[in-house]
C-alpha cells in the first residue's frame, strides 16, 4: 500500500520550510513518531547535519522527530526499519548517485511499496518517477544509472515554469526541454508548479494544491489538469 506525497518544492514564496504543506504532513505521518531524512541532495554550501537541522525544525512544529540517514552505519537497515521517509531537495544527480552508491534503490522501493509513508520535495520528488531525465539540475556528478524509484508510471518535472510572455529572453522554455525529452523517450511527464503535489495512495494518484499541472504525453499536445484530478491512468 503506497502512501506518498510528491511535492514540487519544500518552500513557496513568503513561507517557511515545508510550512505550506505541514497540515497535510501531520495527517500523512500521523502513525510515525520519527521520520528518516535523506539529505543526500543537500543544497550547495550546507552539510548533511545542517540540512537535517532544517528538517528537524520544520517537523518539530507537528511534533515529529527527524533523524538523518547519514548518521546510521547501515543506511539499508535504516530504510528498512524507518517509520517514515523524507527525501529533500537539492541536486537530483547527487541524490541519485548517493542512492546507488549506498545500494538504497531497491530497499527504498520495497519499503515504500510495503506502506512506509514517503515525502519527496524537488529532487526527492524527481526520483519518484521512472527516470531523472526530466530534472532541471546540472549533471555535476554522474550516477551509475538515470533510472529512478519508479513509484509512479511517469516522469516528473518539479518547479515547472510557464513561459514568461514579457521576457525578452529567446532561449529554451521548460516546455521546449520536455518536448526534447520526448524526441528520445516516450513516458509522460507531469510539470508540477510550486505549491502543488501529488498524493499517492496505492495506485491512486491525485493532484493537490491550488494550481493546475501541465501534462506532456508522447506525440500529443500538452494540456492542463486542475487540482483534484485523478492521474492514475497517466502512463
Amino acid at each position: 500500500m503506497k502512501n506518498l506525497i510528491i511535492a514540487s518544492t519544500s518552500t513557496i514564496h513568503g513561507s517557511g520550510y515545508l510550512e505550506y504543506i505541514l497540515p497535510t504532513l501531520a495527517k500523512h505521518f500521523k502513525n510515525a513518531n520519527t521520520i528518516l531524512f535523506v539529505p543526500y541532495a543537500r543544497p550547495s554550501g550546507i552539510s548533511h547535519d545542517q540540512y537535517t537541522e532544517i528538517a528537524q525544525k520544520a517537523f518539530k512544529k507537528i511534533n515529529k522527530k527527524v533523524v538523518g540517514i547519514h548518521t546510521f552505519k547501515n543506511p539499508i537497515e535504516a530504510v528498512t526499519k524507518a517509520q517514515a521517509i523524507f527525501v529533500g531537495g537539492g541536486n537530483t544527480f547527487v541524490l541519485t548517485n548517493q542512492l546507488y552508491v549506498n545500494q538504497l534503490i531497491t530497499p527504498m522501493q520495497n519499503a515504500i511499496k510495503n506502506g512506509t509513508p514517503y515525502l519527496g520535495t524537488s529532487a526527492g520528488s524527481n526520483i519518484c518517477g521512472l527516470t531523472i531525465k526530466t530534472t532541471n539540475d546540472m549533471p555535476i556528478v554522474y550516477p551509475p544509472n538515470f533510472n529512478a524509484l519508479a513509484l509512479v508510471p511517469f516522469n516528473i518535472n518539479p518547479h515547472y515554469l510557464d513561459p514568461d510572455k514579457k521576457s525578452k529572453h529567446m532561449g529554451e522554455t521548460r516546455e521546449t526541454r520536455i518536448n526534447e525529452f520526448h524526441y528520445y523517450n516516450t513516458p509522460p511527464v507531469i510539470g508540477l508548479r510550486e505549491g502543488s503535489w501529488l498524493q499517492v495512495n496505492n495506485n491512486t494518484i491525485i493532484l493537490k494544491g491550488e494550481l493546475s499541472a501541465r501534462i506532456f504525453e508522447y506525440k500529443k499536445d500538452a494540456y492542463e489538469v486542475t487540482p483534484e484530478t485523478n492521474l492514475s491512468d497517466l502512463k
